[in-house]
Formats: C-alpha cells, sequence, structure tokens
C-alpha cells in the first residue's frame, strides 16, 4: 500500500500514513487534536482545514488522503486552542493581577510561566507568555525516575526513606531544569522572565516532587499525605527560573487520582457537562471520571505500561521507527511508522491496532490465545498465515521482517500484557458505570485524555474491550488535557479556585475494595 507525507502548518509536522487514511486520522498520528464535536461523522463542520495549494478547504473527518498534501489548520477547527483561549480564559484574567506589583515587573514583554505535568513515564513542560496566554514552546522527555522502576508502586518502594525520596526529588527537579534550559533556549528568553510555575501529576509524583512522605500510598488504605495546592518558592525547590517565583501544585482527588486528573477535569469543562460524560487517561496509572457538572466520581486503574511499550517484546515508546498504525490491505498487514523509517519497535496505538486486526482475523480467541494455524481455514490469506510463527518457543505474530535480528512481533506473552492493562481500565469503568446504576449506552460521550490517548483509533480501542461498548462517533480526543489544564491554573487565580472546588466534588471510589472487583476484572480480561 502506498504511504504519503503530510505536512501541517504552522505546526511544522510531518507524518507519513497510508493511503485512503483520513486528514483526522494523520492529524492524530502528528499529535494535533482537530474539533470534532460529531466524533468524525462530518456533521458539525468544525474541522474545516485549507489544502495547498489554492486553500482548498475540507473536513478533515471526511477528506481522504491519496497523495502528499500541505495543510493550514485554522485555530477555530482545534480543540483545545478553543477551549483555553476562548472558552476557558478571558482576557482581563490572563495576566494574575498582583504579577506585575509582586515581581516588580515592568515590562508585559518579559513575563513568562511554565505548565508542568509530571507523568510516570514522561513529562511534559510548556513555556507560556503571561501577557496573552499562547504556548511559546513546549519540550518533552522520559522521566528520568523510570530507572527506578516503571510505575508508581516501584516508587513508592524505593523512597520509603528520607535519603531515597530526596534522591528521587531530586532527579525530576534536576529533570525539570533541563525542561526549562531547552524551552529558553528554543524561545531565546531568559529564565529570569520566568516567574509563575503550574505543576501536576499523580498523587505519587506530586508527593515526590514536593519530597512528601508517600510510604502510606503504597499500603491500604492507600491515603494521600496531603491533597492540598501547595505555593512555593522557586528558590525552596532548586528549580532554576526567577529565584522569587511561585511555584503553584494543584490539589489531588485521593492517594491515587492526583492533581493531573483535576486538571483534566478541569481542561474539558466537566463542570458544564449535562450529559453522562466518562473520560479516560490512559497511562502507567489510568484515570477516570465519570457522571455530570452535577455529580461526579472517580478511580485508579493500575494499567501498568504496556500500553507505553514497556513489557512488550518489541515495544517502545513513541519514538522514529515505532509502528503506530496497523491495517489489513489485499490479503496481508499494512503498517504506518513514526518517522517513515524501516520498523523497529511498536507502540501503544500501534499494539492496539496489532491485536484488533489478530481478533478480527481470527488468529487471536477471545480469551486471547493464539489459534493454531491450522485450524484458520480460508478466512486468512497465504501472507498473514505465513506470520503465524514461534518465537523464544511460544506462538507469535510477525508485524515487520527487516532482517531476522530486526523482527517487530508479538507475542502470546505479549497479548496477555495488553489483555491485563485493558482489563485495569474496563474494569474500574464497569465498578463506576455499577456503583451508580448505569449501562454502557447511558454514557454520551467518552473523552480520551493523555497523549496515548490522542493516537489511538477508536475502532481499535472498542475492539479490544478497551472502552465500553458505545458508538465510535461519541468517542473524542482531548490529548494532554492535563497540561493544558495546567495551563489554565497557570494563567489565572479563576481557574485555580475552580481547580480547587472540583477536586472537592470529585467522590473517589476504591474500586479495588468493592466486593465484586476480582470478578469484574476476570470478565474485563475477554475480547
Amino acid at each position: 500500500m502506498k504511504h504519503f507525507n503530510i505536512t501541517f502548518k504552522p505546526d511544522g509536522k510531518q507524518i507519513s500514513i497510508h493511503a485512503g487514511a483520513t486528514l483526522l486520522e494523520a492529524a492524530g498520528q502528528a499529535g494535533i487534536i482537530l474539533n470534532t464535536v460529531c466524533g468524525g461523522k462530518g456533521i458539525c463542520e468544525k474541522c474545516v482545514v485549507n489544502l495547498e495549494p489554492g486553500a482548498q478547504q475540507v473536513l478533515a473527518c471526511q477528506y481522504r488522503i491519496q497523495r502528499d498534501i500541505t495543510v493550514t489548520i485554522p485555530p477555530t477547527s482545534r480543540f483545545f486552542e478553543q477551549k483555553i483561549l476562548s472558552h476557558g480564559i478571558d482576557t482581563q484574567t490572563r495576566v494574575h493581577p498582583t504579577i506585575y506589583e509582586k515581581y516588580q515587573i515592568d515590562s508585559a514583554d518579559k513575563v513568562f510561566g511554565l505548565a508542568v505535568d509530571i507523568g510516570t513515564t514522561t513529562v511534559v513542560a510548556k513555556l507560556i507568555n503571561m501577557a496573552d496566554g499562547q504556548c511559546l514552546a513546549t519540550q518533552t522527555t522520559l522521566n528520568p525516575q523510570t530507572q527506578y522502576g516503571d510505575d508508581c508502586i516501584s516508587r513508592i518502594t524505593y523512597a520509603q526513606t528520607d535519603t531515597k525520596l530526596a534522591e528521587l526529588q531530586k532527579i525530576i527537579i534536576n529533570c525539570i531544569n533541563e525542561l526549562t534550559a531547552r524551552l529558553c533556549s528554543q524561545a531565546s528568553i531568559d529564565a529570569k522572565h520566568i516567574y509563575e510555575m503550574c505543576v501536576v501529576g499523580n498523587t505519587t509524583m506530586n508527593h515526590i516532587f514536593l519530597k512528601l512522605p508517600v510510604a502510606q500510598l503504597g499500603r491500604a488504605p492507600y491515603k494521600a499525605f496531603s491533597l492540598d495546592a501547595k505555593d512555593l518558592s522557586a528558590d525552596e525547590l532548586s528549580l532554576q527560573i526567577n529565584p522569587a517565583g511561585n511555584i503553584h501544585t494543584v490539589e489531588n482527588i485521593a492517594g491515587f487520582v492526583g492533581s493531573d486528573t483535576t486538571a483534566v477535569a478541569l481542561a474539558v469543562d466537566i463542570n458544564s457537562a449535562r450529559d453522562l460524560t466518562l473520560v479516560v487517561d490512559i497511562g502507567t496509572n489510568g484515570e477516570i471520571v465519570l457522571g455530570t457538572g452535577d455529580k461526579l466520581y472517580a478511580a485508579s486503574c493500575a494499567a501498568g505500561p504496556a500500553f507505553e511499550g514497556a513489557r512488550i517484546s518489541c515495544g517502545n515508546r513513541a519514538a522514529e521507527g515505532a509502528i503506530e498504525a496497523v491495517v489489513v490491505n489485499n490479503g496481508d498487514i499494512d503498517l504506518d511508522v513514526i518517522g517513515n523509517s524501516p520498523p523497529r519497535s511498536i507502540c501503544g496505538s500501534g499494539l492496539i491496532d496489532a491485536v484488533a486486526v489478530l481478533l478480527n482475523l481470527g488468529i487471536v480467541d477471545a480469551t486471547g490465545r493464539f489459534a493454531h494455524p491450522g485450524k484458520l481455514g480460508d478466512s486468512v490469506s497465504p501472507a498473514i498465515a505465513s506470520r503465524i510463527r514461534e518465537v523464544n518457543g511460544e506462538p507469535a505474530f510477525i508485524l515487520a521482517e527487516n532482517t531476522d535480528a530486526d523482527a517487530v512481533y508479538l507475542t502470546q506473552k505479549d497479548i496477555r500484557e495488553v489483555q491485563l492493562a485493558k482489563a485495569a481500565i474496563r474494569a474500574g469503568t464497569k465498578l463506576l458505570q455499577k456503583k451508580i446504576g448505569l449501562k454502557d449506552d447511558d454514557i454520551k460521550q467518552i473523552l480520551l485524555a493523555g497523549a496515548f490517548g490522542n493516537y489511538i483509533r477508536r475502532e481499535s480501542a472498542l475492539r479490544i474491550g478497551l472502552l465500553p461498548d458505545v458508538p465510535p462517533e461519541r468517542i473524542c480526543f482531548v490529548g494532554n488535557a492535563a497540561s493544558s489544564g495546567a495551563q489554565m491554573v497557570l494563567l489565572s487565580h479563576q481557574w485555580r479556585q475552580q481547580a480547587c472546588e472540583l477536586a472537592r466534588r470529585i467522590e473517589y471510589i476504591e474500586i479495588a475494595h468493592e466486593p465484586d472487583f476480582q470478578a469484574v476484572f476476570a470478565d474485563s480480561m475477554s475480547f
């Protein structure tokens, strides 16, 4: 199958994608969130983009790619630009009213802030112009704490003493300082002009950042040392911005639902939701929020790092050479690979696609077991059947084969890892639904948050049972909403207060303590 290069302006991003994909899918692979309130059905006409040459206007969700294209995306077609700059923040509240007096600033050209999202696996930092709310630069990196474990429990176990807790704190502080230096270099500004920083993360990341005790997070009843917002000087935390600058951390909700979830709920304006809405932030520690503006419930799901490439034989983060999409075409499979380079690994979105394809072809059954090649019959082409082999003594499916050493494959163990990860998310959702007496069809909107959530295909997520069984058009992608919420809190005292109120209103449900947790989890393992 042919692949084409799509360039997005003014983002300056380019991706390669298979022929027949929509521009909406291409934007998603580029990490660009378009405004598709109708779920990509072409009804709302909110995702209008311009094609070059000639500035032809098309709907991104309807236009299918058959050539190399340069696309210009207007601000009105972007989900969070519209949310933050129009709906979210009024012009008069974009700069804290006292910021000029507090720091004795005489020019709006020298007022900057940082919005930082500390994830278990990755860290995202945005440099914000405090005068107009614009994001000037974004930098990301792997959370260097992963060397001490790829999940929260591993970090909690390591940080049992004050010395080791201080060590983990120093690592994340150094990481943020490095991102700050890169942002300043990218935007050609001096770090002394950064006066405010807003930091969000799950409760464990929040506590480590603030050097608060974490041991109690690792044992029942999993209570946080503090759920409160904190304001500290940059000097106190050794953060390399203006020494008098203020560091604000957002309120946590519970022991395993942190300030990142508060930020997500704020960014998607869950307060205004009239229809029943499910927000799912898929990460190493998945968080879900379910309800309307009147009543909201939250839960945490230990999904593990499988969707971020860890514990998968050929898994990797979304880096160059990672398979990000898998489709069936002309009797064989076709791949979209990040960077349009030879495939060397598979990332989370490709993993979900691949498992969905194997299920649809009958190569993997509902229990997650590989079928015997001799029992597949005529439903599987010879080209696809030839990909079913043994690797290290267990059944496997070969996705790509550059050389014997460079083959990218999924094994039986990899399928089990996907089952465990998706079952954690699905069981959490089912138990919240059961708690308030809701069926799948009662959920009118599913918002997928997180950098990873933006890249997966709705149909593939539904096929593997990751999400409630709803029509695909009810599923919307909202990107790194935690980072967007942090940006809102950074810019406005009004949003800071609303975040506080929201965190206190969301009722946390400890799903592991529900009487039927084990039964629901086991049932959710099936595809």
